[in-house]
């Protein structure tokens, strides 16, 4: 299989710009929203922790980019040993190359050079570049100096949580994109016990999803809790 095809097998379809509330996270998403890959403009660096959507409007511009007719690639380097440093070779003709998890590899010289190699020929090929990881640049802890500074030639934009009353939006926003029915009590219980990570919250509510349409039952406080109990039991949540 062609290296770069595998490449875009980690895009989920429900990671678009619609899909995503941004709380207090606006003005990324709206610098997001105007990539369309070319010509080139200085990429854009997210940094935040976990859940604050990084690899989700990753994964949204990827989307947008196909939707205007242009080429995309995501590469998650969380997952860079399955894939061989050729990999990122011709990734430069791609309209648009999104690289989350970059602390990933940091202290791994041969991936920081071919990183550093990669991002001059995207600038050269006029193609577009976004990158994501959970540090600003200088706190990656990556060995080269030349990658920082790299990573701080556009925009940088850090992802902050979202509050309570932002979750619940979120939750609402992901549901009814679903045509989940949940009621304001159980709402407020998903978040309340699942809401420290929207990753979570969200698998969460899949896993609700399922359950109600092969039980045919509504997302009441006691089913819900009688479904993740048994999710629990098998290591599903």
């Amino acid at each position: 299989m062609n290296p770069q095809l595998l490449l875009t097998l980690g895009l989920k379809d429900s990671a678009t710009f619609t899909s995503f509330f941004p709380g207090p996270n606006a003005e990324a998403l709206a610098h997001l929203r105007q990539l369309t890959g070319g010509p080139w403009e200085p990429g854009v660096y997210l940094w935040g922790g976990p859940g604050t959507g990084k690899s989700h409007l990753l994964q949204a511009v990827c989307h947008s980019a196909g939707e205007r007719g242009g080429g995309a690639v995501y590469l998650p380097l969380r997952a860079a040993e399955p894939f061989p440093l050729e990999a990122l070779q011709g990734l430069e003709n791609v309209g648009m190359v999104c690289i989350d998890d970059i602390h990933a590899i940091a202290g791994d010289n041969a991936w920081e050079v071919a990183l550093i190699h990669l991002f001059e020929r995207i600038r050269e090929a006029g193609a577009g570049l976004v990158v994501a990881g959970h540090a600003s640049p200088a706190e990656l802890g990556l060995s080269l100096a030349q990658l920082v500074s790299r990573l701080a030639w556009g925009l940088s934009f850090q992802l902050h949580p979202l509050d309570e009353e932002d979750k619940l939006n979120a939750l609402r926003l992901r549901a009814s994109r679903r045509g989940i029915a949940l009621q304001p009590a159980a709402e407020r219980y998903l978040v309340r016990h699942y809401g420290q990570d929207m990753n979570l919250l969200f698998g969460v509510l899949e896993s609700l999803d399922r359950a109600s349409l092969t039980a045919q039952r509504k997302l009441t406080i006691p089913f819900i809790r009688a479904v993740l109990k048994d999710d629990h039991q098998d290591g599903v949540v």
